[in-house]
Order: C-alpha cells, then sequence, then structure tokens
C-alpha cells in the first residue's frame, strides 16, 4: 500500500507537489511570498527614484532621442535591455538646478512650511487628543468619527471653495440662506493659503494617533499633577505629552513629510510670480518649466535633490515612526 502511495505521489504534477510541500512545510512558502512581496515593493518604490536619476544625468539633447531600453548581444542574440540606461553622462545639472535658480531656497521653504503645519497641528492634536482620551462627554465617539470622516474627503473636494475664499474677492455667506457674514483678506499667493489647508487635511490623522496613546496613560498620574495644584492644560504638557513621546514624535514626522511632498495644494496656492519668494519646492521644479521650453534634465535632478532630506529623515526617524504606531496599537 505505501509503495502504491508513493508512486501515485510521483506521478502528480508539479502543481500538486508543490501544494503537498507548502502544507508541509508552509514556513517555505510563507519566506517565498515575503521575497515576491519585498521585490514587487522594491520595484514600485525604488524605480521612480531611478529613473529620475536616468533623466538627472542625461544630457537634455538626448532625451528625445530614442529609447532608453539598449539592444545588447549575449552569446550570439541581441535582446532589449529591461532597465533604461542614461544616454550621456552630464552631472553638472545638479549643480546647474541651483544656478539657474535659487533651488536652496524653496527647499528651506518647503522645511518652513512643514514645520509651522507640524507646531499647529500638534498643538490643536495634543488639546484634541486628551479631551476624546481622557475625558467623558455625550457624543464623543459620533464626533471623533465626523473628525475622521474629514480625512477620507479627497482635497480637491476643498480645492474651489478655498481659493475663492483666500481669493478675497467675494464675501463669505451662510449656506443655503446667503447671508454675508465677512469679506476674508487675500490670502491667495501667500503661506497661509497652504498652511491652513495642510493643517486641516492632517489634523484628524494627528488626533487619532494622540487619542490612543493620552488614552493609555494612567489617571493616577495626572490625579498627582493635579493635586500638586497645576491645571488640566499643565498636566497635559508637563505629564501626558512627556509620557506619550513616542505617539507625538510619530504624529510630528508624518506631518512634516506629509506636507513636505505635498503638491496638490502647493501647485494651486502659489501660480503668481509674487509667491516666488516663499514658493515650496513644487515652485522651484516648475520654474525650469517655460512657455516654450522644459528642462526635464533639470526639473528631474531638482526632484532627486529635494527628495534626499526626507529620505534622510525618514531613515532617521524609522523606528520612533514604527514604535509609536506599534505602541499606541494595543491598549494595558
Amino acid at each position: 500500500m505505501s509503495s502504491e502511495t508513493d508512486g501515485t505521489a510521483d506521478d502528480a504534477g508539479p502543481l500538486a507537489r508543490w501544494a503537498r510541500n507548502a502544507i508541509h512545510n508552509p514556513r517555505r512558502v510563507y519566506r517565498a511570498l515575503f521575497y515576491v512581496a519585498m521585490a514587487f515593493f522594491m520595484v514600485t518604490t525604488v524605480f521612480p527614484f531611478y529613473w529620475l536619476l536616468v533623466l538627472a544625468v542625461t544630457p537634455q539633447g538626448n532625451l528625445l532621442s530614442g529609447s532608453f531600453l539598449p539592444t545588447v548581444d549575449l552569446f550570439g542574440v541581441s535582446g532589449t535591455f529591461p532597465l533604461p540606461v542614461p544616454k550621456g553622462f552630464n552631472p553638472t545639472a545638479f549643480v546647474t538646478v541651483f544656478e539657474q535658480v535659487p533651488f536652496h531656497l524653496y527647499v528651506l521653504n518647503s522645511f518652513v512650511l512643514a514645520a509651522t503645519t507640524t507646531v499647529i497641528v500638534l498643538v490643536v492634536a495634543s488639546l484634541a487628543g486628551y479631551v476624546f482620551g481622557r475625558i467623558e462627554f455625550p457624543g464623543r465617539a459620533l464626533l471623533m468619527l465626523g473628525i475622521l470622516a474629514i480625512s477620507y474627503f479627497p482635497p480637491a473636494a476643498f480645492v474651489i471653495p478655498l481659493f475663492q475664499a483666500f481669493a478675497g474677492n467675494a464675501p463669505i455667506t451662510i449656506p443655503f440662506i446667503g447671508v454675508p457674514l465677512f469679506t476674508p483678506p487675500r490670502l491667495l499667493n501667500t503661506p497661509g493659503s497652504m498652511v491652513m489647508p495642510f493643517s486641516a487635511l492632517f489634523l484628524p490623522l494627528s488626533i487619532f494617533i494622540l487619542t490612543t496613546f493620552y488614552g493609555q496613560i494612567p489617571d493616577g498620574l495626572e490625579d498627582a499633577a493635579r493635586v500638586e495644584g497645576t491645571t488640566r492644560l499643565g498636566a497635559l504638557f508637563r505629564v501626558i505629552v512627556p509620557l506619550s513621546a513616542p505617539g507625538v514624535a510619530t504624529a510630528g514626522v508624518l506631518t512634516f513629510i506629509s506636507v513636505y511632498n505635498e503638491y496638490f495644494f502647493s501647485s494651486i496656492m502659489a501660480t503668481s510670480p509674487e509667491a516666488s519668494k516663499w514658493s515650496p519646492i513644487v515652485g522651484g521644479i516648475l520654474s525650469y518649466q517655460t512657455q516654450y521650453t522644459t528642462q526635464y534634465n533639470l526639473m528631474a535632478a531638482a526632484s532627486v535633490v529635494g527628495v534626499i532630506p526626507v529620505v534622510v529623515l525618514v531613515i532617521i526617524a524609522q523606528e520612533r515612526i514604527v514604535s509609536g504606531l506599534t505602541a499606541g496599537a494595543l491598549k494595558e
């Protein structure tokens, strides 16, 4: 009987043998799936950056001349190389991006906008997180659900009303009634037209993260601070926030990176030459495109230069981000 079973197993197809081996040794299957998923994410995340490097080092005159996939001969067989390669080598593009326009000022502007938005978000999210995480009041869950629902709205849904409000040409009216309330100041092409939308868009996630952390702090620690004479606000910033440092750091880093990489509002709210003094990286990259010419190699080089600070920040803060997210996932 055993020999008949072994013979049947040997006669089975490769798919049946693979399924049988997977059942007996699932660890190999998990490892193989891990490598496949890792390869997929590496290709989808690293290839765009590689493509930017190829465009950046390729001379401008060679960008539109032929394909970036060269033909190679291997053992007498001719084929197309699967990866694009530069058509020439011109590393001076990384120097030209700073000579043609003050690109370092655009990078500095992005840092200032991201840092300002991060401070605003952390202060407001800390207050909201304390209320939602440590104070019981009617409708808390419904209000929290409404705040989280804001993050699911696409940013494009807010562009037209925000653009009209920031333009300062028409008064703000009460919906469905049409009663004018006030005429807002003109904020278009100013930092305020970006900081306020950024703060509103990235605030719900920070509130959710800090609410989870603040809710885990034992009540006895806050009560001890209150006995010593501090107020609720003092207990928040002297006790709750320091004990929730991983969550605060996670919310801050995620907000900073999201604002630094933001493109949609940056390209809409800074559309005039008067905004060139404070325009973020997006404005610097688009400055290499004029009405008649587009310097793709300089745009690619500027994109690479703009990505490097965020890559360094992620490498430095990746452990804090992961520990902060996982620490807030469980309630002790």
